[in-house]
């Protein structure tokens, strides 16, 4: 008998199509960042894209009757401890009903209200 099972032409074949439609899946990557000739051209690809994450963050409304730590740090002065602060408040007092009512959590004050009134939310 012979030790080595026969190969046929067919799955040799198949074995084949999926190595070459694996290499396209993993050679097809959209998110590869784009190769530069230059280091300024690079920067300015890093700043655009930095700008664009900036700007889509300060255009989320966060509902703070149902934001966690992780949204309510994305708010300008605010940060962990902050966070944390208005979560506690939330749970021993009830939800917000005016957007205001955060500058009642300690260390909150009407500036920080002020400066993220336009992403600020209650409703649910």
């Amino acid at each position: 008998m012979n030790a080595h099972p026969k190969i046929s032409f067919a799955s040799l074949a198949k074995t084949a199509i999926l190595g070459c439609v694996l290499a396209i899946l993993m050679l097809d990557n959209t998110n590869a960042a784009p190769c530069f000739d230059n280091p300024q051209s690079a920067y300015e690809y890093l700043l655009s894209q930095e700008n664009a994450k900036t700007q889509a963050r300060e255009q989320y409304t966060v509902n703070i009757n149902r934001a966690g730590e992780g949204e309510l740090v994305s708010l300008n002065g605010i940060g962990s401890s902050k966070a944390q602060a208005i979560i506690l408040y939330r749970e021993m007092f009830g939800n917000f009903k005016t957007v205001d009512e955060l500058a009642k959590v300690k260390g909150i004050g009407a500036k920080t209200v002020e400066k993220n009134r336009g992403r600020l939310s209650v409703q649910d």
